[in-house]
């Protein structure tokens, strides 16, 4: 007999993308809620939601991500990405149902030089990273045994990301300036997907985890490789620094993410991030591309 797995989100990036790693597991039945379907802040709606589907598993993708507006919306960023999550867990200890809710790299200053472990200190300069790791707490002190996995620099088919609008600049620009101060792991959704579905397949202890592609580069680096992949002279990806490009968010400098605890559960390591942007490409090249 098959399970009921839920996603919270499912029409965004990652949702859509649980949606289709899940789809290829005959063992599960996927049901996704969007925005539209569920208010997540609502806890009678929640609790419906619960009883409706009774599911073992909730992967709740969504979130305020916005980092920008964040800066002067910190209230609704805190709505979605922490009353909503709290909601969530509880609803979910009570249904007796595994939670999986995603978190960020913007927990961090972002001002190391080495991988960030699952412990250490956090300290958010955004808005946004505030709320994410207000979710954090709200999550785990609900459902202790919760997963909370931190990622960082996502794209994927769906919706608006950095992938995308480089393609769309490589087309419309001779030469693009991009950053080349700021170091992350470039993560293709659809692998993130399929690490969140095999950690709550493990039924690993809960807590915090990392997962992201694996290796690093700058936003200068990762672009190049995008210009790579759309065919064109990576040559034509010129680097400059942030202060070129002042946003209302600060950036953090240095996003990679250890993996410690995801390694200990006996989970796969994530494939570098090179290999994933080139598989991405192969599986959906249409949608990087613009129109």
């Amino acid at each position: 007999m098959s399970e009921r797995w839920l996603v919270i989100g499912a029409a965004g990036q990652l949702g859509t993308d649980l949606l289709r790693v899940l789809a290829d597991r005959p063992d599960i039945e996927a049901i996704g809620l969007t925005r539209a379907d569920l208010d997540a802040t609502d806890q009678v709606a929640v609790a419906k939601a619960m009883a409706d589907v009774s599911p073992a598993v909730v992967l709740n993708a969504a979130a305020y991500t916005a980092v920008d507006a964040a800066e002067s919306d910190e209230a609704a960023a805190y709505d979605a990405n922490a009353g909503a999550p709290g909601v969530l867990a509880a609803a979910a200890g009570l249904a007796g149902a595994r939670l999986v809710h995603v978190s960020t790299d913007y927990v961090f200053a972002g001002d190391a030089s080495t991988p960030y472990d699952e412990d250490a200190p956090t300290e958010p300069r955004s808005a946004y990273g505030r709320t994410k790791l207000a979710g954090e707490k709200a999550v785990l002190a609900a459902l202790p045994e919760a997963y909370v996995v931190r990622t960082a620099w996502v794209y994927g088919e769906t919706g608006a990301n950095f992938v995308k609008t480089m393609a769309r600049l490589e087309r419309d620009h001779e030469t693009v300036s991009v950053v080349d101060d700021q170091r992350g792991s470039p993560t293709w959704s659809r692998d993130l997907a399929g690490g969140l579905v095999a950690l709550a397949d493990s039924r690993s202890a809960g807590g915090i985890y990392h997962c992201t592609n694996s290796g690093e580069t700058t936003w200068f680096g990762f672009t190049r490789a995008i210009f790579e992949e759309l065919g064109a002279d990576p040559a034509r990806v010129l680097p400059t620094t942030s202060d070129a490009f002042p946003r209302p968010a600060p950036r953090p400098a240095y996003s990679v993410l250890g993996d410690r605890r995801w390694r200990a559960t006996g989970l796969p390591t994530m494939r570098p991030w090179r290999e994933a942007l080139h598989a991405a490409f192969g599986a959906a090249a249409g949608s990087f591309r613009p129109a």
